[in-house]
């Protein structure tokens, strides 16, 4: 199985010896040994894929890279993040996706209201299996643990990705005080219920339905 490591928290190592893992299509910046590099497209494979991605329009342009070597990839200086997956399943906006091990599934699931929030449309991408995967965020990203007794309110714009089991609630804060321009807090917001972790970065995307 390929190795992560992080060079300097915005560079990722990725030691390959025989194996291949999935990058986001032109984030790599340079390699050692001998690679191969395959033009692929996100969103689930084969058939059911492709159908998927016609349905949902989720389309991120990924390549395969196989090889003995490292390689080193990287996005806009972003940092990245390294989350080891252990059979469940992680849900991860496509743009935030940097790499994943090969043997580590991807499709898509439906998002609703929070992805049309966001301006990313109504579907995520998933990744399942056994393995690794690298995110980006603007800024450092932290980690915060939802439980059934502390659930979690999150910025649209600020959400990465989270994993475990948890259930998503669309809310919306509009008030009378909003209304009327004298509220300066966030109009909608993501609550996050059950037990798993959920993934946050310190910069906010622009979303369809920022402050009234």
């Amino acid at each position: 199985m390929a190795q992560f490591r992080l060079q300097e928290s915005r560079v990722l190592a990725v030691d390959l010896t025989g194996d291949s893992v999935k990058a986001k299509n032109g984030s790599m910046v340079a390699y050692e040994g001998e690679m191969t590099f395959k033009k692929r497209t996100g969103g689930g494979e084969g058939l059911r894929g492709m159908v998927t991605r016609r349905l949902t329009g989720e389309q991120m342009e990924v390549m395969e890279v196989k090889g003995h070597g490292t390689c080193y990839f990287a996005d806009r200086a972003s940092e990245i993040n390294l989350v080891s997956l252990h059979g469940e399943k992680l849900y991860v906006e496509s743009s935030n996706l940097l790499c994943t091990d090969a043997a580590l599934r991807t499709g898509t699931s439906f998002t609703g209201l929070r992805g049309s929030s966001q301006g990313n449309g109504l579907f995520t991408t998933t990744v399942e299996g056994t393995g690794q995967a690298a995110l980006v965020s603007d800024g450092t990203a932290i980690v915060l643990r939802v439980t059934p007794q502390t659930p979690l309110q999150v910025d649209p714009g600020a959400y990465i990705a989270h994993t475990g089991g948890l259930k998503q609630h669309f809310q919306t804060g509009v008030n009378f005080r909003a209304l009327i321009g004298e509220s300066g807090g966030e109009s909608f917001q993501i609550r996050f219920e059950g037990d798993g972790l959920v993934y946050v970065q310190p910069s906010e995307r622009n979303t369809v339905g920022g402050d009234l």
